[in-house]
């Protein structure tokens, strides 16, 4: 399974960004989806994540200004971000867990930076 990241980049502080990730392969069903976020020196942490069944999660410091969502038949994600805060920069990557051939697996994108400046 290959996730393929788009979206991303530079904006001022109050703008919106539009993240999204496509996952591509065969003989796979998606189990849930999420978007993780990285800074230098630190964790990558949970942003947000929605399941199969559309259930979402978001981090605390992001809830009201993202949402995540998900085309099941086109095995995307999206991750719609406004209001965005400085504190919001760093490399996002894509997650999913799948379930293939019985077994539960779990893929990570490549990375996409999203910068917020003041």
């Amino acid at each position: 399974v290959q996730l393929v990241e788009s979206g991303g980049g530079l904006v001022q502080a109050g703008g919106s960004l539009r993240l999204s990730c496509a996952a591509s392969g065969t003989m796979f069903s998606i189990n849930n989806m999420a978007w993780y976020r990285q800074t230098p020196g630190t964790r990558r942490d949970l942003v947000a994540r929605i399941t199969s069944g559309d259930a979402t999660n978001y981090r605390d410091s992001v809830k009201g200004r993202f949402t995540i969502s998900t085309d099941n038949a086109k095995n995307t994600v999206t991750l719609q971000m406004n209001s965005l805060k400085p504190e919001d920069t760093g490399v996002y990557y894509c997650y999913a867990n799948v379930r293939r051939a019985g077994f539960d697996d779990q893929y990570w994108g490549q990375g996409t930076q999203v910068t917020v400046s003041s």
